[in-house]
């Protein structure tokens, strides 16, 4: 009987050590990690396939709790200051001031024979170098004609991997980007909506910079990956269409089965509150800046 007790306590204690060996890695918290360039070597390889399992089961409770959940890591934390908190009006265009300024891009995404909106206000006061590289890519129309790799529901999608032009390249979707890398400029905390840099890991980039094109949106409020990426912006309408995206049907790496592709994104500097133009199910969207319209849009715009 006394044998037997040992022996639960054996093969429990071994599961508890593979557990805490599966998540131990900080990249294991990093929703940018399936995206990352593969290491030259197996073994990492392996982590990062036990990684990437032990993320999806960790976030889901994560999100079911509130996002509550908190982990540890071992590498250092670079961050440009104190964490932002999000403020009620930051989050509501339409209470912004009327003499306030903001910069935003506005994200024409086409799904589902369908083109749609999403618009991102900018934080250049708090992450300036990532948000120039950002805004030099859409200026030069370096996101044109990319694909969302990443679609993860309740968790994440992504995008901005240049190989993604290319269809006949799938295989290699997640790995592109990596010519260029930002200093990390960590201060927003990621909330649903929250738009982030892919980066590597912990492990191979201990400054946690950020990666030149890669990055996603947070589908949650994710407290436990919050001091590891720099959030450079947060989405203001086109939510639902960012949860659409992460609803599609997907391969076996996260891969959105049918092309989801980004036609173009436009940076605008805007003045004043957003109107709002309709309050959709699950949030409410805001009307393009004229700036951002074409001129039969301009026109019905203002006499519809």
């Amino acid at each position: 009987m006394k044998t037997s007790f040992l022996t639960c306590l054996f093969i429990l204690g071994c599961g508890a050590l593979l557990n805490a060996q599966q998540v131990k890695a900080p990249e294991t918290l990093r929703p940018g990690m399936a995206a990352t360039v593969p290491e030259a070597t197996p073994s990492t390889a392996t982590v990062d396939n036990l990684a990437e399992a032990a993320q999806k089961t960790l976030f889901k409770a994560a999100d079911q709790s509130g996002g509550a959940a908190a982990t540890t890591s071992n590498a250092p934390i670079t961050t440009t200051g104190p964490m932002r908190l999000p403020s009620p009006v930051a989050g509501n265009p339409a209470l912004w001031e009327n003499d306030s300024q903001h910069k935003l891009a506005v994200m024409e995404v086409a799904f589902g024979g369908r083109k749609e909106t999403i618009m991102i206000e900018l934080f250049p006061n708090d992450a300036p170098q990532t948000v120039a590289n950002f805004i030099d890519r859409c200026d030069s129309g370096f996101y044109n004609g990319l694909a969302f790799h990443r679609a993860i529901e309740g968790f994440i999608v992504q995008t901005g991997d240049p190989f993604t032009a290319d269809e006949s390249a799938r295989e290699n979707w997640g790995t592109g980007g990596e010519d260029k890398t930002l200093p990390a400029e960590i201060k927003h905390p990621h909330r649903i909506g929250a738009v982030a840099m892919a980066r590597r890991s912990d492990a191979v980039n201990p400054q946690r910079r950020s990666n030149g094109s890669q990055f996603y949106f947070a589908l949650g409020n994710y407290a436990s990956i919050d001091m590891k990426h720099t959030v450079f912006g947060q989405v203001i309408s086109g939510l639902d269409v960012v949860k659409n995206i992460s609803l599609m049907p997907v391969d076996s790496n996260d891969c959105p089965v049918a092309r989801i592709e980004v036609k173009s994104i436009k940076i605008l500097d805007h003045k004043g509150p957003l109107q709002v133009q309709e309050v959709a199910n699950d949030g409410t969207r805001y009307s393009k800046p004229n700036s951002a319209r074409g001129y039969v849009d301009r026109f019905l715009h203002r006499f519809w």
